[in-house]
């Protein structure tokens, strides 16, 4: 059996007297599709900032692709192929479409090992990004000139430039319609499929139950249930603690 992709163990932290997160324990296989949820304040945020070397947590581990990454800074965790988008999209205000993913293929996929885009190949791939995301038509348009499902649409463009093994979704849908929300799991399970390892973390359960092959549900910092969301959300404690069954 392969090693999981991700695997965090016993991971704890606190603010101040405030616990946080509780010797949180879970892996990710390569390949999954995982949705992780829980009410606000459950940790969700904090687990990714740990995970994703913005925090620094007080024990456990985090290992990613076979080695562990605890003390590595955000940076390097991202140049060895973990990615996340946010939940406010943060694009360069005054770079166009195109040159918002110019930034991370040169300041990450540049900085690799072996690794050097040409001038042409750094324009042929964030052709294919946009195109990926169907903002072709957009290349050349400020972030200000795009809809709201558009700059979600770029955010996820933005961490995919990274050419990340793991991606991190953090709440890509909120304040979407129905149709852009269907929209954006299209477009994750499309990712998927090219061979990306997404977390997705995500309220709407509808979109949840349609992109997650396992579902991991935090509240208070405490991990509560693991497994396949038809039967974790049947999980007596899952309906009390989150959907409020």
């Amino acid at each position: 059996m392969a090693p999981p992709l991700l695997e965090v163990t016993g991971l704890s932290k606190r603010f101040g007297g405030f616990v946080a997160l509780d010797g949180i324990d879970l892996t990710v296989a390569e390949g999954e599709r995982v949705g992780l949820i829980g009410p606000n304040g459950s940790g969700k945020s904090t687990l990714v900032n740990c995970i994703c070397g913005t925090l620094v947590n007080e024990t456990g581990t985090v290992r990613f692709d076979g080695e562990a990454v605890d003390g590595l800074l955000t940076h390097e965790r991202t140049r060895r192929g973990m990615a996340r988008s946010f939940q406010l999209p943060r694009p360069f205000a005054t770079l166009t479409v195109a040159d918002n993913l110019r930034v991370p293929l040169l300041y990450t996929v540049n900085a690799r090992p072996g690794r050097a885009l040409s001038p042409a190949a750094l324009d042929a791939r964030c052709a294919e990004l946009l195109q990926l995301v169907a903002l072709a038509d957009k290349a050349t348009q400020l972030p200000r000139d795009l809809t709201q499902v558009e700059m979600r649409k770029l955010e996820l463009a933005r961490a995919m430039a990274a050419e990340p093994k793991l991606l991190i979704a953090d709440e890509s849908m909120a304040g979407l319609s129905q149709s852009e929300v269907d929209d954006i799991v299209a477009l994750l399970i499309r990712l998927n499929e090219r061979g990306i390892t997404i977390v997705l973390i995500e309220h709407i359960m509808r979109a949840v139950m349609k992109f997650s092959q396992r579902l991991i549900v935090l509240v208070s910092g405490k991990k509560i249930a693991d497994g396949r969301p038809e039967a974790v959300i049947r999980d007596p404690e899952v309906e009390r603690a989150y959907l409020g069954q």
